[in-house]
């Protein structure tokens, strides 16, 4: 946003408390702090005064090694932290943060003697999403990797033709315009109030009520629809609202207009240019030349054709599905080239999942992804864009968004969001202090989201789902460690109106994770992914393989030797030792749940809907029968997978604060006693859940 003059009190504290006051009373277009690499560490904080009224109290404390941290009561574990990239290099290394004139805060990084200043680290990696980046009305997107402003439509112009970032206004404004106002829809746009959603008004309606809500109200001024499953419709109701525009955004946007709503003929159309003359000649030279090369392209095709036939190996693209009409938030089509471009060459792999390789890529707005290689995928393209279509219309914040895919000649490749915090199998078996990060709260929301992405799978999607290969490299943790289940869609789809099942042959399982109809060639059902997620939500709890045989096990099957521990009240021997503090109800509660998913008989195994209700408490759980061990032969389709997460290990060091409303171990005695209440006095034979 533009400069703006400031008005207040600078405070200054030394080492020793003593206080030094700046009144300040002058326009700044940045606020510039400056901290040696050896010397007192530099603290801000925000005093609200009565004309903010909604911040909340915040401190940000600049660390001399490149450490950024902020404290703020609205955050969940009251602290962030972000690290410089030169974190911890040099002794004569000075660094400071700064808010540049785009809107993004920056720290930046400078040598001693050097004169080179350069940034190490941005609050905002997208700019588009910088708010207020264009001004009011303005619409941020991307030419190239450069993000460029623009006006929504015809109906509004720039308000400075020479700084775009001044934002635009409407040619005709609402007030002016009685009786003849309409919608203009913008297709992957969003649009931002100050501060962000806290002055809009959520609504759970579908894209035309979205509409038609900020239509008939006199304070919206336009609205948003996320595409993310939810349902959410945002009304923007301030008079300031900032615009990002991008076809990797799952979102629908309105704003009132007046009179029928011009389109622009591009994203990146000038609508406040003058120069018409000069256009016109630009325009008919440009004819001319696309008609020339016309010309040369329909010369070099014909030539081609009686030189070259077709060949068989790919044989004809068909017309009728060269262009998929896909709906709103649909993915990219990338071509091949693209992506070696965006993957650096497919250089920086993350890991092997079952369909095949997965790489680190960055797209030209920045946005980071993985590219997931598909290998023995053997479908024609009509068919593997059908199965696209299928994947990228599941929605739902507990999936692994799709973002793009290709189709060129025989490669076959998926583009997903990255995952920052990686696969939950990084955090339960490779490392003792990942382990240790990942406290009992963070686990139960991670297995209650996995479970919350699986019933949309099987029982909200148009068609059901099944995953066919649940199992924790499978679920990715994002930045604040919301669980995301990937690899879904890949394995059949399963039409529950239909008498056909899935095979064994034709699909892939892991190790330790198959049901034991699996096994035995028997129909699969979605029961097989409540058997896989019961192993997983076993796992979650104890931090143990759940096919593991140790000495501490008795030599007995992991998951066997729990139900026994279970069955004597010694729930603190089951629980991961790496945990400190846990919910004792909410452990009962999904160890129970465990057993119930890992029944020999499918009909016994709750579904995946019940599965959430147990979990959350709103249903009673009966005490769980003793779950039968399967051997697990060398069968066609079991497969193991060594890491198929497709996310990077995070720089992020989260804090070690602890979790609120949690109870720390009691002894065997008392949990003896307390889960005898919670399990229940008898043992039920009959399974209601199912």
């Amino acid at each position: 946003m533009a400069p703006a003059p400031l008005f207040g009190t600078l405070v200054l504290l030394t080492e020793v408390s003593h206080m030094r006051l700046l009144t300040i009373q002058a326009t700044f277009s940045c606020l510039t702090m400056i901290v040696p690499q050896y010397g007192p560490r530099l603290r801000t904080q925000l005093i609200p005064s009565f004309l903010h009224r909604i911040f909340r109290l915040a401190r940000f404390c600049v660390q001399s090694a490149g450490i950024l941290r902020g404290f703020d009561p609205s955050f969940s574990s009251g602290m962030i932290m972000a690290y410089s990239t030169d974190y911890g290099e040099g002794n004569g290394v000075f660094r400071f943060l700064r808010m540049d004139s785009d809107g993004n805060l920056r720290i930046y990084s400078t040598s001693k003697g050097s004169g080179n200043i350069t940034p190490t680290w941005a609050a905002v990696t997208d700019q588009c999403q910088v708010f207020g980046y264009c001004g009011n009305m303005g619409i941020c997107s991307y030419k190239d990797v450069n993000p460029i402003c623009g006006c929504p439509s015809q109906n509004f112009e720039l308000i400075d033709a020479n700084d775009r970032r001044k934002g635009c206004k409407r040619k005709v404004e609402i007030e002016d315009c009685p009786g003849d106002i309409t919608m203009l829809e913008l297709g992957h746009a969003k649009f931002l109030t100050y501060p962000p959603e806290v002055s809009s008004q959520t609504f759970i309606v579908g894209i035309v009520a979205c509409r038609m809500n900020c239509l008939g109200s006199d304070s919206c001024i336009a609205s948003t629809l996320v595409a993310d499953g939810s349902g959410s419709c945002y009304m923007k109701t301030p008079d300031f609202v900032s615009g990002y525009q991008n076809a990797i955004l799952p979102s629908t946007s309105f704003v009132k207009v007046c009179g029928p709503a011009v389109p622009n003929a591009s994203p990146y159309q000038d609508i406040a240019g003058n120069d018409n003359n000069s256009r016109s000649s630009v325009l008919i030279v440009a004819v001319v030349a696309l008609a020339i090369l016309l010309i040369l392209v329909a010369l070099l095709i014909g030539f081609w054709c009686c030189c070259y036939p077709s060949s068989p190996k790919f044989g004809h693209k068909s017309a009728q599905y060269v262009l998929v009409d896909y709906a709103s938030g649909a993915p990219v089509k990338f071509s091949y080239k693209e992506l070696q471009q965006y993957t650096k060459g497919f250089s920086e792999r993350l890991g092997e999942g079952g369909f095949g390789a997965v790489y680190k890529g960055t797209l030209a707005n920045r946005m980071v992804v993985a590219v997931k290689q598909l290998e023995g995928i053997e479908q024609g393209e009509k068919q593997f864009r059908m199965e696209v279509a299928t994947i990228s219309s599941t929605h739902h914040l507990n999936l692994v968004r799709l973002v793009g895919f290709c189709t060129d000649g025989r490669h076959r490749l998926l583009v997903y969001e990255f995952m920052k915090n990686g696969s939950l199998d990084n955090f339960l078996f490779m490392s003792k202090d990942k382990g240790k990060s990942l406290n009992w709260e963070n686990r139960f929301n991670i297995a209650l989201g996995t479970a919350k992405g699986i019933t949309y799978l099987h029982e909200e999607c148009r068609d059901c789902i099944i995953h066919c290969d649940i199992k924790p490299e499978n679920i990715l943790l994002d930045e604040s460690y919301t669980a995301k289940v990937s690899d879904f869609g890949l394995a059949k789809l399963m039409n529950p109106k239909d008498n056909r099942y899935l095979s064994l042959a034709s699909i892939r399982g892991t190790r330790g994770y198959l049901a034991p109809e699996w096994l035995a060639n028997l129909p699969i059902t979605s029961k097989c992914d409540v058997y896989s997620y019961g192993m997983v939500l076993l796992e979650i709890v104890s931090g143990t393989r759940n096919f593991e045989v140790s000495t501490e096990t008795d030599g007995k099957r992991f998951s066997l030797w729990a139900y026994e521990e279970f069955e004597k009240g010694n729930i603190e021997g089951i629980v991961d030792k790496r945990l400190e503090e846990v919910d004792i109800e909410q452990v009962v509660r999904a160890i129970m749940v465990s057993f119930w998913c890992i029944q020999e008989q499918p009909s016994q195994r709750p579904m995946m809907g019940k599965v959430v209700q147990m979990l959350e408490g709103v249903i009673d759980i009966e005490r769980p029968g003793a779950p039968k061990v399967v051997a697990e032969g060398a069968t066609r389709g079991t497969g193991t997978t060594v890491n198929s997460n497709i996310s990077a290990f995070s720089t992020y060091a989260s804090s070690s604060s602890q979790s609120i409303g949690v109870l720390p171990f009691r002894s065997e005695r008392d949990m003896g006693r307390e889960s005898s209440s919670l399990l229940g006095l008898e043992r039920s034979e009959t399974d209601p859940h199912s």
